[in-house]
């Protein structure tokens, strides 16, 4: 007979792998279920930015969650560095917003998270071609290189000993009034102890086709984006640039990515001419420079999007040993580290470092009735 876990985690990407990990810690067996490959949808897909854009303009739960995972950040990636000998590449080269209209919010905002800022001077456009409206610095922003950041993940759980299960679809979950006891996947029969969904884009509709009946379900559709790479050289560029909505990001070998497209197409994860041009001629408008530098990758991901991007964090309140951690829209790697936490938190029943109020289901259903009024 196989022994159960004493947690289930149903999705393999940054979040899922982060919850693994957090549930290790805390002397946790696990168990980690991936439909595809681990780490391969939305986790390797993003651009690895450790700030919302303009959190200012977004939700405070996001900030919350946000500056949380900025006190984790520095301590995981040393850790997982010494630990894997894969490095995530947590880089703190700071990011350079060249508009920011809100300008006293921005300064507000930063003020009271205590995230250091500087006014950006005219040293910092030497290379780049925009039109600067209350330019900021952020000298303490840092980057995760997403595909390195779960392969770190990914080894450190291998050698931790959790099971890690891909190419394993979960098929139906077997109930005992209001207990999970089994799950049925594509490769068999698995009891239960206790079941986390954190399936990214997809946890919407498998907690339909799952959980038909339920009164209370997490709202997570996918929202596509689209990102380019530029094989540029170390130093073209010294820090990120967030220029209107879009973006570029150095990496240490010196590769820019340029990003991203917010598009609401389902499941689609084709790429398209269109968003090409579209990164294309933002990058080469804005960094010169990349127009001698050969284009060498387009891909598109799916991001799980919500309610004002704020995630599901909850024990389900209608099944004992349900729960969800997904939905974090563009914020997965930032926010993923205090999401972990916080999960593990819940469940342990633990003192939390962030109100886990925000992130219920009955307070997103709260905010989406006052948003149809």
């Amino acid at each position: 007979m196989i022994k159960s876990s004493d947690i289930t985690i149903i999705g393999g990407g940054v979040i899922g792998l982060l919850t693994a990990r957090e549930f290790f810690n805390a002397g946790a067996t696990v168990t980690v279920i991936e439909k595809n490959t681990l780490g391969q949808e939305s986790s390797w897909a993003g651009g690895g930015i450790l700030m919302p854009l303009y959190p200012w303009r977004q939700a405070d739960a996001i900030t919350r969650l946000t500056i949380q995972s900025l006190s984790l950040y520095p301590t995981l990636a040393s850790q997982l560095l010494a630990d894997t000998r894969k490095d995530p590449e947590w880089t703190q080269c700071g990011i350079l917003i060249t508009k920011n209209p809100d300008y006293a919010d921005a300064i507000d905002w930063c003020k009271t998270n205590n995230v250091p800022f500087e006014v950006a001077e005219s040293h910092f456009f030497d290379a780049l071609n925009t039109i600067p409206d209350h330019p900021l610095w952020l000298p303490s922003i840092a980057q995760a290189r997403n595909p390195r950041l779960v392969k770190s993940l990914i080894q450190d759980l291998v050698n931790k000993g959790i099971t890690l299960i891909e190419q394993c679809e979960l098929i139906d979950v077997m109930l005992d009034k209001n207990q999970i006891t089994h799950i049925k996947t594509s490769t068999g029969l698995l009891p239960v102890q206790h079941l986390i969904i954190s399936a990214g884009a997809w946890t919407g509709s498998l907690f339909k086709r799952l959980f038909p009946e339920l009164a209370h379900a997490p709202h997570v559709a996918p929202v596509k984006g689209q990102m380019l790479l530029f094989d540029a050289q170390p130093d073209m560029l010294p820090s990120m640039v967030l220029d209107g909505d879009l973006y570029l990001i150095p990496r240490r070998d010196g590769k820019i990515l340029a990003g991203s497209t917010v598009e609401y197409d389902g499941f689609n994860k084709s790429t398209s001419l269109m968003a090409k041009e579209r990164l294309t001629d933002f990058a080469l408008t804005l960094l010169p420079a990349l127009k001698k530098t050969p284009l060498i990758h387009h891909w598109a991901g799916l991001r799980p999007g919500t309610q004002e991007g704020v995630p599901y964090i909850d024990l389900h309140p209608e099944i004992a040993n349900l729960s969800i951690n997904a939905g974090h829209f563009r914020n997965g790697l930032i926010m993923g580290p205090a999401s972990a936490q916080l999960m593990v938190d819940l469940i342990l029943k633990r003192t939390t470092a962030v109100s886990p109020e925000p992130y219920q289901l009955s307070s997103h259903e709260k905010r989406a009735a006052l948003a149809a009024q």
